[in-house]
């Protein structure tokens, strides 16, 4: 899904997302009534690298199944009869069926169980500097209020039918890399990191993503707790490890993906077992060097 439309470049709302986070997946899972599970249908090779080979080659397949599927077809007419009896954008986002779908098809799901804040972020206005969308400093928020500009163009966006479709193939995105995730700890992360590694600068461009920095963090063996230590302290930890120069190389990137995914089994495998991760990380550093 990409392209510019009416004006407006739709790629920048679903690029590297990360779709299937833990957390996203259980307030979905809460709210919707483990609805999005029902169209859970991938199953694992037993090799994560193999299981990303696979995803790679049958993305746009597997993304038009989901979206033929019964629950996310509801979820998309209830998405658009909520934007067609709404008055104004503030009864739009009011009504849960439309957030539902436009929270999730722009990476924004962790805000559904905090729907009074997604709205006033979305309505606020990101070009003064003093709004609650620029206070909160969430990227993917930022990005999808200034693309909608809800505050100033109410529901004309979301009226677009070009912008409707778009929005339902980014949902069914969503929910078909949940299913990936279901199926191989790390493979959704895995495939948009390999799809935005190459915009990495800087440390902080790492540790302010939550996709690279889960990546980038696990195949280096950096415990996810540095982010309880100062910012300086992060970025020493992570410039002390890697050179970002290097996520400009295809083959590196791809050698830290791979990394990644056998981390992500190994946990999965080891848990409760007490295996030493860390260890196993530093072991297989040969892989990116």
């Amino acid at each position: 899904m990409s392209g510019i439309i009416g004006g407006i470049d739709y790629n920048l709302l679903f690029s590297g997302r990360s779709a299937t986070s833990d957390i996203a997946s259980s307030i979905l899972g809460a709210l919707y009534g483990g609805g999005n599970a029902a169209a859970s249908t991938a199953v694992s090779t037993g090799n994560p690298l193999t299981d990303l080979k696979l995803a790679q080659a049958n993305e746009a397949k597997g993304v038009a199944q989901e979206g033929k599927t019964p629950q996310v077809q509801r979820d998309i007419t209830a998405f658009q009869s909520g934007v067609a009896k709404a008055k104004d954008i503030q009864a739009a986002l009011a009504n849960p069926n439309v957030m539902k779908v436009l929270l999730t098809a722009n990476n924004l799901s962790r805000y559904i169980q905090y729907p009074a804040l997604a709205q006033k972020a979305l309505l606020s206005d990101p070009g003064q500097s003093d709004s609650l969308v620029n206070k909160l400093a969430d990227p993917s928020l930022l990005s999808t209020a200034k693309t909608f500009a809800f505050a100033t163009k109410g529901l004309a966006a979301l009226q677009n039918p070009q912008v409707v479709a778009a929005l339902a193939n980014g949902y069914s995105e969503v929910l078909w890399r949940q299913s990936l995730e279901k199926a191989t700890p790390g493979l959704s992360n895995a495939l948009a990191f390999l799809g935005q590694a190459s915009s990495i600068k800087s440390a902080y461009d790492i540790l302010g993503n939550s996709v690279n920095r889960s990546v980038v963090l696990t195949a280096l063996g950096i415990p996810q707790e540095v982010a309880f230590q100062e910012l300086t302290a992060q970025v020493q930890a992570v410039s002390s490890r890697v050179d970002v120069a290097k996520f400009k190389d295809p083959k590196f990137v791809t050698n830290l993906t791979d990394q990644y995914l056998l981390i992500m089994q190994q946990q999965s495998r080891s848990a409760g077992s007490g295996t030493d991760l860390t260890a196993l990380a530093v072991q297989g550093h040969g892989l990116m060097a």
